[in-house]
């Protein structure tokens, strides 16, 4: 092609090394994503991709991996402003003691905005494009991802208990479908329903929201079986396990996001397979707060889809999915042996595992022709991740989400040379501060 009939587009992103996920364990080599209209238009040899486009962008990252942006499967974005307020307690204790209190105290609209924006802030310098949030005033969630460009999955929280959110469960579910509802064709927004946990949602709760799941085809996002007490607590309760609850209820099943699971028979886990459920594994949260380790090598030996999340920064205290990544390979080879979870597998876990939890692998989760832009690109640069013999071990043994330069988000650049794009890395941190100040002078 002349340079005349080259074909005009948005954005070139050259790249030393590619791992599209999609097929598994495939890197390419000096290849080149197009980019048009927010779309991966074709991922080919860079010699074939300069003389096809004509980018008004061009990236010339020749000491890059590129993957798709990293998805983090559950967390709670706006407790950010609550990082390291409350360390070494186990969970119900860290719950009822310090972090309820603290809620009931401070959290609103402005407290939630001023922590999802920090959160996104954080991700995004981390690599991570699409989030998955369970939290109150979850339109001050959909604010502050709109505003970042960040793409995100919005829980629509439901909890027995009034807050200053909502009254009663029917409350939250109402004002939760409402928000759906307003933003119902964004973009770079999808949501789930998100009842909190066994021990806070009664059965009748989780019935409506059975319905509902069922009748907006919503994923039900929720805590399960993350503590022992927790187990012990639904004994008590109900004579039953949890797991065995909610499929008297109806709720196992392919729209189930399962957070944590860490306490599990055999035969809930051949349940898990049963229903097709999905598992979002929080390995840093579940050994903080010493719930314990998720039995995940046997979770993927049944074929069960899991994926990865940081839970919040008040119980992990970082949104840092490279951690996650890195602890999750090293979990399962103490578990089973040095060949479990290998470097593709994990990275399939932060990304396209995620997006099939969060029923959005049509649009994110691997680098695909006809997908979103959701990109990530790591410098390999530095000396400490030097010489580099396979850039996928090094990703998940040897890279940190400080080597992170680059990210994308439906082919918008957010994170430029490791620099925010749509945020204010100042004023985050002057109202952060502020937050602190107000929390701590009580």
């Amino acid at each position: 092609m002349t340079p005349s009939s080259t074909l005009a587009i948005d954005t070139l992103i050259e790249a030393r090394w590619i791992v599209p996920v999609d097929p598994p364990n495939k890197t390419l080599t000096d290849h080149t994503i197009a980019i048009q209209d927010g779309k991966i238009i074709a991922i080919l040899p860079t010699s074939d991709a300069l003389s096809r486009f004509s980018p008004r962008h061009h990236f010339v990252l020749n000491h890059h991996l590129v993957i798709p942006g990293l998805i983090n499967a559950h967390t709670h974005a706006a407790m950010t402003l609550m990082r390291g307020i409350a360390d070494d307690l186990p969970l119900l204790e860290w719950l009822r003691e310090c972090i309820w209190p603290i809620e009931r105290q401070w959290v609103g609209t402005d407290f939630v905005l001023a922590g999802t924006m920090l959160a996104c802030a954080e991700m995004l310098k981390g690599g991570i494009t699409c989030f998955n949030d369970m939290y109150f005033f979850p339109e001050k969630a959909v604010e502050a991802s709109v505003q970042s460009g960040i793409r995100a999955a919005i829980g629509l929280i439901s909890i027995e208990f009034p807050t200053a959110y909502a009254t009663d469960a029917n409350d939250y579910l109402a004002k939760g479908l409402a928000l759906r509802d307003q933003y119902l064709d964004h973009p770079t927004l999808s949501f789930c329903l998100a009842p909190h946990a066994p021990y806070t949602v009664s059965d009748n709760t989780l019935s409506n929201i059975f319905t509902f799941a069922n009748q907006l085809d919503l994923p039900i996002h929720m805590h399960l079986h993350e503590t022992c007490e927790e187990i012990a607590s639904s004994l008590d309760d109900f004579g039953i396990r949890p797991i065995e609850r909610l499929q008297k209820l109806n709720l196992l099943g392919p729209n189930l996001i399962a957070v944590h699971m860490v306490h599990l028979t055999n035969e809930e886990i051949n349940l898990l397979k049963l229903h097709n459920c999905n598992v979002i594994h929080c390995p840093s949260s579940n050994m903080k707060l010493a719930s314990g380790i998720a039995p995940i090598v046997d979770l993927v030996d049944q074929s069960i889809n899991v994926a990865i999340g940081t839970d919040g920064a008040a119980s992990n205290n970082r949104l840092d999915m490279f951690e996650e990544m890195r602890l999750t390979a090293l979990l399962g080879k103490v578990s089973r042996g040095a060949q479990a979870l290998p470097s593709h597998q994990i990275l399939r876990m932060a990304t396209l595992n995620g997006a099939i939890a969060l029923g959005i692998e049509k649009q994110t989760g691997s680098l695909t022709v006809g997908k979103a832009a959701d990109i990530t690109a790591i410098d390999f640069s530095e000396l400490t991740l030097t010489p580099c013999f396979n850039p996928l071990s090094h990703l998940i043994y040897v890279a940190s989400r400080e080597h992170v330069s680059h990210v994308w988000v439906n082919g918008r650049l957010l994170l430029n040379k490791g620099e925010l794009v749509t945020l204010n890395e100042a004023e985050l941190i002057e109202r952060s501060q502020y937050w602190q100040n107000r929390i701590t002078s009580k």
